[in-house]
Parts: structure tokens; C-alpha cells; sequence
């Protein structure tokens, strides 16, 4: 626990939730190659929090690596095969994040700063990684959600970043609708994780606070 640093990958998630809105808003980021190279160049900074991770450090840079060079593929050829095995290396990135990270998180009865940011980095990123899916099954089957102003896009356009969170904190505004099946499914699946999540990190940092003051 303690060559890791969570603070780096919090800082690239915080900055990838609070500038996208605004790049959108400002047409700062139009491009879509623009927006995959900084959502790649931010996770390459989060990925510094793995540094003492052994495997799991290789194993996220090289998924960061792959997904920013399938990312580049897929805006140059426009093959839609890129452009899922993109989302798809990215996705498997944040799946070994959260692995790792969680490793550090739920181990130990020491509540300190670093754990708290690390569970904090993992409900960020379940939130990111959902809207990637969200994404990848309006990609494969046009017309599953409505309401977006545009339905095409990856995961971290700033419309389906939105819908994620709205979806895991359970506001359920009704602006954006899933409208097919798998979509519902995954938009349920994620309430109810966000919700669980929430309640067993609670129930997880009590436990290590009683138990380290038990041994105090």
C-alpha cells in the first residue's frame, strides 16, 4: 500500500469528469481523435497510481498503449472494428484499476488517505467504464437509448458520462431513456452496483476503523 498513489489516478479521473462537460459546451474538443488522445493521455497519468501494482501495472499501461493506438486506427480507417476494440482495451484498463485498486481498499484495517481515495477512484471508474458500455451497445445497435442531441460518440463524450452518473447515484431525471433491451439491463445493473458499492465500502471502512481502535 504504500508505493501506491491513488491521487494520480483521482486527479486524471476529476479532470476528465469536469473538463469534458465544459470542452463540450465550449467546442474545445471537437475532434474525435482530439478526444480519444486526451482520454488516453489521462489514463496514461492514472495509470502512474499502479506503479507498485507489479503485473497489474504492465497489464493497465499495455491496455492504455493498445487502446490509444486502436483509437488512432479506427479514426484514420473509420472501421468500426477499431473503434470496439478500442473501447474494449480501455474498458479491460479499468477493469484491472478497479481489481487492483480494490485489492488495496477492502485489505487492512488502516483508514488512511490513500484507501479513501482509492475507493473513491473505484466508484469513478465503474461509473466510466458503464458509459463506455452504454456506448458500445448504442455503436452495435443504433437507436437504443433517446434523448441525446447526438448518438454517436464514445464512452467519454460528456452525454454518456452524464447518463452514467445520473443512472448510478439513481436521480433517474428521464432526459435520456434506455429504450432497448440490453440497454435497460445494463442501466439497472448499474444502480443497483452503485448502490451496493456505496453500502458495503460504508460498512467496510467502519468495520477497519472498529477494528483498529479494538487493537488499540
Amino acid at each position: 500500500m504504500e508505493r501506491t498513489n491513488f491521487f494520480y489516478l483521482l486527479t486524471a479521473l476529476l479532470f476528465l469528469l469536469i473538463t469534458i462537460p465544459l470542452a463540450h459546451d465550449l467546442n474545445l474538443v471537437s475532434a474525435p481523435l482530439v478526444k480519444g488522445l486526451v482520454f488516453s493521455g489521462l489514463l496514461v497519468i492514472g495509470v502512474w497510481s499502479l506503479k507498485g501494482g507489479g503485473r497489474f501495472f504492465t497489464v493497465g499501461m499495455a491496455f492504455v498503449i493498445v487502446g490509444l493506438i486502436l483509437n488512432v486506427l479506427a479514426f484514420k480507417t473509420h472501421s468500426p472494428f477499431f473503434q470496439y476494440a478500442s473501447i474494449l482495451s480501455l474498458i479491460g484498463f479499468m477493469f484491472v484499476a478497479i481489481t487492483f485498486t480494490m485489492k488495496q481498499v477492502a485489505v487492512g484495517t488502516n483508514i488512511t488517505t490513500n484507501r479513501l481515495v482509492g475507493a473513491i477512484c473505484v466508484y469513478i471508474l465503474l461509473g466510466v467504464i458503464w458509459a463506455m458500455f452504454y456506448s458500445l451497445v448504442n455503436t452495435i445497435s443504433p437507436g437504443s437509448f433517446t434523448g441525446f442531441s447526438a448518438t454517436e460518440g464514445l464512452g467519454w463524450d460528456s452525454e454518456w458520462l452524464y447518463f452514467s452518473f445520473v443512472t448510478m447515484t439513481t436521480l433517474g431525471y428521464g432526459d435520456i431513456l434506455p429504450v432497448s433491451a440490453t440497454a435497460r439491463g445494463l442501466a439497472y445493473m448499474q444502480a443497483v452496483v452503485g448502490q451496493f458499492y456505496i453500502a458495503v465500502l460504508v460498512a467496510g471502512l467502519v468495520s477497519a476503523y472498529v477494528a483498529k481502535r479494538n487493537e488499540q
